[in-house]
C-alpha cells in the first residue's frame, strides 16, 4: 500500500466483505444461447469469458465497450477490443466473438450488444452477463430492464474477496468501487435504468457506514 493510500480497519474489511458478497448473485453458470463480456478496467472478464467459453456454455461471446478515462491509457483501442483479443489469445476462436466498441455505460453495453447480436441474426432467449465481481448485481438489474423477455444469468471470475483486491492494488480504490456500485444499485431504480432489488439491513448498514468513513470517490451525485 502506498503512502497516500488509506489504512483499511479490521471492521472496515468486514463490512466491504458484506457488500462485495452481495453484489454477486451466485448463479450457477450453464449453457446459455450468448454471453456479453462488460468492457472495465478488469481484464479479468476476458479472461473468464474465455474459460465459460472452452467449457462449452455458449457459442457466441459479445465484448462491449469503449474507453472511459480509467481505462483509456491501458486499452486505448477500446476495452472491447482488447477483450477480444485477450480471449483470442486464450483459445478462443475470432468467428465466435463479436464486438461492440462504443458503449460508455452498462445500459449502453445491453442495449448496444442486443444491437449486434441482431444485426448478426442472433435473437437470443438465455444470456449470460460476464463481468467485475462487484458488479453482477447492477449488470442483472439493468439487463432484467432493459432486455425484459429474455433470461439473465450473470458470472464473474471466481475470486475471494481478499484476492480480488491484490489483483487491483489499491484498497482503498476497490472499497470506493463497492461503494459506489451499490449506491447505483440503490439509486437507479428510481431513475428508470434497473429494476428494484432488496437491500438487506446488515448490507445497507455496511454501506452508509462505509460512506461515512470516506469511501466515497465513485459516488454520484443524487
Amino acid at each position: 500500500m502506498s503512502d497516500n493510500q488509506q489504512a483499511i480497519t479490521e471492521d472496515q474489511w468486514r463490512r466491504a466483505a458484506l457488500v462485495w458478497d452481495y453484489h454477486q448473485m451466485h448463479h450457477r453458470p450453464r449453457p446459455v444461447d450468448v454471453a456479453i463480456g462488460l468492457g472495465s478496467h478488469d481484464l479479468g472478464v476476458a479472461t473468464h469469458s474465455a474459460e465459460l467459453y472452452r467449457a462449452g456454455l455458449f457459442p457466441t461471446l459479445v465484448f462491449t465497450g469503449g474507453n472511459s478515462p480509467t481505462t483509456a491509457k491501458v486499452f486505448p483501442r477500446g476495452e472491447a477490443v482488447h477483450f477480444r483479443e485477450h480471449a483470442i489469445d486464450l483459445g478462443v476462436p475470432s468467428k465466435a466473438i463479436l464486438v461492440e466498441p462504443d458503449a460508455g455505460n452498462t445500459g449502453q453495453n445491453i442495449t448496444l450488444s442486443r444491437e449486434v447480436l441482431a444485426a448478426a441474426g442472433i435473437t437470443p432467449t438465455t444470456v449470460l452477463l460476464v463481468s467485475k465481481p462487484y458488479m453482477e448485481r447492477r449488470s442483472f438489474a439493468t439487463a432484467r430492464k432493459l432486455w425484459p423477455d429474455v433470461e439473465i444469468l450473470c458470472a464473474s471470475e471466481p475470486l475471494e474477496f481478499d484476492d480480488y483486491v491484490k489483483s487491483i492494488g489499491d484498497e482503498k480504490l476497490v472499497l470506493d468501487m463497492l461503494v459506489g456500485d451499490l449506491q447505483r444499485v440503490i439509486e437507479y431504480p428510481r431513475l428508470g435504468y434497473a429494476i428494484e432489488q432488496e437491500v438487506p439491513e446488515d448490507v445497507h448498514g455496511a454501506y452508509e457506514s462505509l460512506i461515512h468513513d470516506g469511501f466515497t470517490s465513485r459516488l454520484i451525485a443524487s
